[in-house]
C-alpha cells in the first residue's frame, strides 16, 4: 500500500524548488534590467551588476537540488512499502 501526502504536507526537496524559483525570478529581473540600457542607449551598468545575473542560473540549480532530493525520498518510500 503506497500512502500518498497530502497536497498541504510539505515534501522533502519542496522548500529547495520554492527557494530557487525565487532566486530565478531575481535573476531574471535584474537580466531584464541589466540589459536594457542596451537597448534605451544609456550609460551601462557597471560589471558587478552582471554577475546578480548570474543568481538565474544558481537558482536554476537549487531547484534542481530539491527535485533530486524529492526523488529519492520517493525513492526510499516506495523501497520501504515493498518490504
Amino acid at each position: 500500500m503506497t500512502v500518498t501526502p497530502h497536497s498541504d504536507e510539505a515534501r522533502p526537496g519542496d522548500g529547495l524548488v520554492r527557494a530557487g524559483g525565487i532566486v530565478f525570478i531575481a535573476g531574471a529581473a535584474a537580466t531584464l534590467a541589466t540589459m536594457a540600457p542596451l537597448f534605451l542607449d544609456v550609460d551601462p551598468f557597471p560589471p558587478y551588476a552582471w554577475a546578480v545575473c548570474m543568481l538565474m542560473g544558481i537558482g536554476f540549480l537549487i531547484s534542481a537540488a530539491g527535485v533530486l532530493r524529492s526523488a529519492a525520498a520517493q525513492r526510499r518510500d516506495a523501497r520501504a512499502s515493498q518490504a
